[in-house]
């Protein structure tokens, strides 16, 4: 297994230098901490301002303390509003008279920091040896999103096989570590894999017939702006595949080793036996999932579900943002569905094929 994670890592770590962008428009920000606020009144504007003292904590103008305005427009989207000791993300621009600073945001990453430790304690005192290589497997997917496949669509490579080379990485990472190299890790790869490739293709035809563009949040906008020439279809069709995969591991895994254990008891057992045993389980598992998956785009989407109130539902329900958000929880919901006859399909042929080839071979040793 460690020279496995070593392959894997060296492969990251080639892919990464292979579609590795450059560029020179990254922001350069450091970190500081409020000192003292003033409050004032921008009677022109109809704005308040903080007028904030800063020292400045990382870069080369460490111990530096500067004096930035922090406009408050009244708008809580908009509107950062400073308390004397918070740290703060400050964005540095070279002007005329020498660099200028200006307040990002907030600091809020420690308290990721916290609950990330809790997180990583839990796994590994509850999983112990395969809880701390499931860590291991995520941590490796995360840098598979991060400087693989990000990188691959930013340099123009469709996003949807991107996605999908992605998902079947990861599927093999995620499944290998945790449950070993053998006939059900491989089985729920191919599994996982394959539901999510008609996934891919069931989205594709969802998109063009509804006439999404893609753009379904301000950071689509964003994107646009920064890099027009992208497939924002494709990375729509990737968004739903990538925020499924997770749960379609999880089931593949589960049909596969539920048929592994029926089998080892029983290894008489035959493929439609075996099938059955696998969709059984299936039918439990996929209620609960597929609740879990709903419930997940209803609460990330629970303003959209709130501004429904005030909007005609017809018009409601043929906005852009909501029939992405719809098609998205259908499309990861088919592809757990899908997911459990795939699985139990290949996981119970994998198995009577190896057993049969052990028959055969131990009957032509006895020949001998």
């Amino acid at each position: 297994m460690k020279k496995i994670l070593l392959f894997l890592t060296c492969i990251i770590l080639f892919c990464t230098n292979c579609f590795a962008i450059e560029t020179d428009t990254v922001l350069k920000s450091e970190t500081g901490l409020i000192k003292h606020i003033e409050y004032t009144d921008d009677y022109d504007s109809g704005n308040n301002k903080q007028i904030v003292d800063v020292e400045i904590k990382s870069g080369k103008f460490k111990g530096e303390t500067v004096q930035i305005e922090n406009v408050l427009t009244g708008n809580p989207y908009y509107d950062i509003i400073l308390k004397r000791k918070d740290n703060v993300i400050l964005h540095l621009e070279q002007a005329d008279d020498g660099i200028q600073f200006f307040i990002s945001d907030i600091k809020r990453v420690q308290g990721l920091y916290f609950l990330l430790g809790i997180f990583i304690l839990l796994v590994v005192a509850v999983g112990r040896k395969k809880g701390l290589m499931s860590l291991i497997a995520t941590g490796l997917i995360v840098c598979l999103v991060i400087w693989f496949l990000t990188p691959m669509i930013l340099s123009g490579i469709n996003p949807i096989f991107s996605t999908v080379l992605l998902c079947l990485v990861s599927s093999a990472i995620a499944v290998y570590f945790v449950g070993g190299l053998n006939v059900k890790s491989t089985s729920a790869v191919f599994g996982t894999v394959l539901s999510l490739i008609l996934s891919a293709i069931l989205s594709v035809i969802v998109i063009k017939i509804s006439r999404l563009t893609g753009f379904c949040c301000e950071e689509s906008v964003f994107l646009y702006s920064a890099h027009p020439e992208l497939n924002f279809v494709g990375i729509l069709t990737s968004a739903m595949l990538i925020s499924t995969l997770g749960a379609v591991i999880d089931i593949a895994m589960s049909i596969a080793s539920t048929i592994n254990e029926v089998f080892e008891l029983n290894m008489e057992l035959t493929f439609k036996e075996l099938f059955h045993s696998g969709m059984n389980v299936g039918k439990d598992i996929i209620g609960t999932m597929t609740n879990t998956l709903i419930l997940v785009y209803l609460g990330g989407s629970l303003p959209l579900v709130l501004l429904a109130h005030n909007i005609d539902l017809t018009k409601f329900f043929n906005l852009n943002m909501v029939v992405t958000e719809i098609a998205s929880a259908l499309v990861g919901s088919i592809a757990l569905v899908i997911c459990v006859p795939m699985t139990a399909v290949i996981t119970s042929y994998l198995l009577k094929l190896k057993n049969n080839r052990t028959n055969t071979e131990f009957e032509f040793d006895n020949r001998k």
